[in-house]
């Protein structure tokens, strides 16, 4: 199946978002950028690729958005940039790749604001990826060798971490419905069926909607 879309993936811990991602991408023949964002960030900044790995998807000071934002429309020469701690340095940098990304043709993108940062992209979908608690815990107990408590534990660092990062920096609400164009239960669909929605809504998007609700 070709596309024009570009399709922005949040997703709870233990969801399978990543997977799912992927294999989305394998279908639509497109490039998935997960980790890869990480890579293409520091190459196109110059900055040191650790900096991207230590920062990634973790909180922050919450006034630091108004700050990112204001020195985004003034770019990288300039000394607002250049005096920014690194951790809102390393965020100004990755949302400019995923704007430059996004300009370059279809792909899947995965966590990271990424639907935020490409909000004024008419050829993007955004999907948020969730399951029940009790199918995650399945889920990581299984991959990782844990314990049900250890795999709760672990389930609930992680999407603490991803909610904060995307609350700070955004001006929406992780994982609340009103943030995405489509939020799926991978859990109740599976994974296969959770790509079949993802393409029927890409194919929806493109054909362009006939008649508005109201």
């Amino acid at each position: 199946m070709e596309t024009k879309t570009v399709i922005t993936i949040g997703r709870q811990y233990g969801s399978a978002g990543r997977q799912i991602g992927r294999a989305l991408a394998e279908e639509l023949g497109v490039k998935c950028y997960d980790k890869e964002l990480l890579d293409r960030a520091a190459k196109d900044s110059g900055m040191c690729q650790e900096l991207f790995e230590n920062h990634d998807e973790k909180p922050t000071n919450s006034f630091l958005y108004s700050l990112v934002m204001d020195t985004y429309s003034f770019g990288y020469s300039s000394s607002a940039f250049s005096d920014m701690p690194i951790n809102q340095k390393v965020f100004l940098a990755q949302f400019e790749t995923i704007k430059k990304i996004a300009s370059e043709g279809p792909c899947i993108m995965i966590g990271r604001c990424a639907d935020y940062a490409l909000a004024d992209f008419e050829n993007c979908l955004s999907v948020f990826i969730h399951a029940s608690m009790e199918t995650r815990i399945r889920r990581i107990a299984k991959l990782y060798d844990l314990t049900d408590a250890k795999a709760k534990d672990k389930i609930q660092k992680a999407d603490k971490k991803r909610s904060s990062y995307y609350n700070y920096y955004t001006s929406k609400k992780w994982g609340d419905v009103d943030s995405y164009d489509l939020s799926i239960d991978s859990g109740k669909m599976g994974i296969d069926g959770t790509i079949e929605l993802i393409l029927k809504a890409i194919q929806q998007k493109e054909k362009g909607y006939k008649k508005p609700i109201y």
